[in-house]
C-alpha cells in the first residue's frame, strides 16, 4: 500500500513538473550576424559599381574577425542617420582627449557568429528598408611580395571615425599605442616571421559605400555602410522565433594601394603605400 502511494505522489509530482516545463518560453531575439563575400559586387562611396583606379592595386583578403560601433534598422530611403530603429552603440572613451571607440570594449566576432542579440520585445515594431552598420576594426590576412618571394601577413585596420587604443597585437607582436587613432590606421605583421609594421591611411581614403548618399548622408569620417534589404523586414511583435539578419559585407578586392611595379603584386619595401581598406559593400538578408 505504501508503495502505491509513493508511486501515485511521484506520477503527481512528475506531471506537475512537465507542465511547469511546459510553460516556460524563451523569448525570440533578433540576432545579428556577418558573412564576408568575396564575389559581392565592389562599391564606391556612393554605392554604385567601382574599378580600381589607374595607378592603384587591389586583393581580397581572407578575413578572421571584425567589429562594429552602431547598428541601426530605417524604415525607408529618406530616414536620416540616427532617426530609425538604433540597437547598438558601442561603449565610447574620452581618455585619448576627444571622444572614441573604446578598443578594449569591443566585441570581435568571425564570420557567422553572433554579434549582437537583443529580444524582439526590444525592437520598435514596423517595415524595415535598410541597415546601417558602423563598421570599427577588421582582421585579415593578405599576400605581399618581398625580394621577389610571397609571403603572408594580417592586417588589423581600424575604420571607425575614432578609436582609443591601449594596445592591441598581431599574433605576438604587440602594438603599445596609449592614445586616440583615426579613421584609416592599420597594423600588419608577417606570419611566421619577425617583422611588424603600422601606419594611417590618408584622410577621407577610407571607402564607406551608402546608396542613400542624395537622401540621407553620413558624417566624413564615420563608416556607416549602408545597404538594403532584398525583402523588407517586417518586426510585427508577433514573433515566436529568432529573427537573424546576416549582413553580407563585400571584401572583393578591399584592399587598395599604389602600384610602384606594376605587377598587382603588394610590395611595401618598393614604397607601395596602403590607401584604402573600406568595405565595398554591404547587403542584409534576413530568415522571417
Amino acid at each position: 500500500m505504501r508503495v502505491k502511494l509513493f508511486l501515485f505522489g511521484f506520477l503527481i509530482a512528475l506531471s506537475f513538473f512537465s507542465c511547469q516545463k511546459d510553460d516556460i518560453s524563451t523569448e525570440p531575439n533578433l540576432i545579428i550576424k556577418f558573412k564576408f563575400d568575396a564575389n559581392q559586387v565592389r562599391l564606391n562611396n556612393i554605392g554604385e559599381p567601382a574599378i580600381i583606379p589607374v595607378g592603384n592595386a587591389a586583393q581580397t583578403p581572407i578575413f578572421n574577425s571584425i567589429s562594429a560601433h552602431y547598428f541601426e534598422l530605417a524604415p525607408n530611403a529618406f530616414t536620416q542617420l540616427g532617426q530609425g530603429t538604433v540597437l547598438y552603440h558601442a561603449p565610447e572613451t574620452m581618455t585619448g582627449g576627444s571622444s572614441a571607440i573604446d578598443f578594449n570594449q569591443s566585441k570581435i566576432v568571425g564570420e557567422d557568429e553572433v554579434f549582437l542579440s537583443i529580444p524582439l520585445s526590444q525592437v520598435t515594431q514596423g517595415t524595415y528598408e535598410w541597415v546601417r552598420v558602423s563598421l570599427s576594426y577588421q582582421n585579415f590576412d593578405v599576400s605581399i611580395r618581398n625580394a621577389g618571394n610571397d609571403y603572408s601577413g594580417t592586417f588589423a585596420s581600424f575604420v571607425g571615425f575614432n578609436t582609443y587604443i591601449s594596445n592591441h597585437s598581431i599574433g605576438t607582436n604587440l602594438f603599445p599605442i596609449n592614445g586616440n587613432r583615426a579613421q584609416g590606421y592599420w597594423a600588419f605583421a608577417l606570419n611566421d616571421l619577425p617583422f611588424a609594421t603600422s601606419g594611417q591611411a590618408p584622410a577621407g581614403a577610407t571607402t564607406v559605400p551608402n546608396p542613400l548618399a542624395a537622401t540621407s548622408p553620413i558624417p566624413a569620417g564615420s563608416c556607416v555602410v549602408t545597404g538594403k534589404f532584398a525583402n523588407n523586414l517586417v518586426i510585427n511583435g508577433n514573433e515566436t522565433k529568432d529573427v537573424v539578419v546576416t549582413l553580407s559585407l563585400s571584401i572583393n578586392n578591399s584592399i587598395e594601394w599604389t602600384e610602384v611595379n606594376a605587377d598587382g603584386k603588394y610590395e611595401p619595401s618598393a614604397g607601395e603605400n596602403i590607401v584604402d581598406m573600406g568595405l565595398r559593400g554591404l547587403i542584409p538578408s534576413h530568415n522571417k
